[in-house]
């Protein structure tokens, strides 16, 4: 089988903690021929845990290409580029099981992906899913993969979003508790993720994008009834942002503005905080959700899951989310080449 066009995009798809279902699904995205029709795919991460997980996915021994760098790799269907890191010892890392070893390696898989998406060798970076106790327990500090790569590529504004098949969502904040999420409800933040926003659905390909804003108060504060967040600190960030031309709605009742998104009524809702804007897109797109760090100077996306610790092992995890990450980020790719 001929390899894919050198025009289609170099990904490079981290592996995620080598406890969870990271290889896994890796092996399963890669197993789709025409994953290769669509991109250049690099995965970063440890030969001997794809090799331990393919058993567990009902495939054979996985024909590996290794590589030193993008430049050298084939990319060929039936083959697995790999830039193996060499750092998990499926020994030492048992399926389903907290460690700093498995930390320490998701970190080094996601800098090295980092740093050759930032000196131009891949041009975005898809991830797996990481496990925030195990980084913890190798000595990194990091809420998730968002903060990691903020501090890695020196960025200064960086959101979430979230992409559904029906549903876009950024966020306001994110991993913080409910009481410090109300107190980032700024106008200078709510003004900066309404732009992200923006660029987020510019980068999807959408040339005129209509915002959605939710309110932080049951019924967007019902005119100051039940909070005034929505008159103090969103509207006056919603009007500055409509001086700058941008299609902004003004602050919206969160029980129905993702409804009304989803009806087609906007292309993008900005969400308040973290479970305001997680709820409704689990709840829509639990197994192909899409999470992007948007404000990186690099292509980011990823599964909108965790390490599920539970079911690690038994191949029973869903390679659904990876695909529509690979997808996103080709898509990401494509819009800012024509951009």
């Amino acid at each position: 089988m001929p390899s894919t066009s050198d025009t289609h995009p170099i990904l490079a798809i981290t592996m995620g903690d080598p406890a969870g279902v990271g290889p896994e699904i890796v092996l399963k995205a890669l197993a789709h021929p025409d994953l290769f029709e669509r991109c250049r795919p690099l995965v970063i991460g440890d030969r001997r845990m794809l090799e331990r997980a393919a058993g567990w996915v009902g495939q054979e021994p996985p024909n590996f290409e290794p590589v030193a760098n993008p430049a050298e790799a084939h990319f060929v269907a039936g083959t697995i580029p790999i830039l193996d890191l060499h750092n998990a010892d499926p020994q030492a890392i048992p399926p389903g099981q907290l460690s700093a070893e498995a930390g320490r390696a998701a970190v080094e898989y996601v800098t090295r992906a980092c740093d050759l998406a930032m000196d131009g060798s891949v041009d975005a970076i898809v991830t797996a899913p990481l496990n925030k106790e195990a980084m913890h327990l190798a000595g990194f500090d990091y809420a998730g993969h968002t903060e990691l790569l903020t501090e890695r590529t020196g960025a200064q504004r960086v959101s979430m979003l979230l992409v559904g098949p029906s549903l876009r969502v950024v966020h306001v904040s994110t991993h913080v508790s409910l009481a410090e999420a109300v107190g980032r409800v700024t106008t200078q933040r709510v003004g900066e993720v309404i732009e992200l926003a923006w660029r987020a659905c510019r980068a999807l390909g959408v040339e005129q994008p209509r915002i959605a804003v939710a309110g932080l108060n049951p019924h967007a504060g019902e005119g100051g009834l039940f909070g005034d967040e929505e008159i103090r600190a969103i509207q006056p960030a919603v009007d500055a942002a409509r001086a700058r031309g941008l299609d902004v709605s003004d602050p919206q009742p969160p029980d129905t503005v993702f409804l009304r998104a989803v009806r087609g009524q906007f292309d993008i809702v900005v969400a308040m905080y973290h479970d305001q804007g997680h709820i409704p897109i689990k709840l829509l797109a639990f197994e192909s959700g899409v999470n992007v760090s948007m404000g990186l100077p690099i292509i980011r996306t990823s599964v909108d899951h965790g390490t599920a610790f539970d079911i690690a092992g038994t191949g029973q995890a869903s390679e659904n989310s990876l695909l529509a990450a690979v997808d996103v980020a080709v898509q990401m790719v494509a819009a800012q080449k024509d951009g």
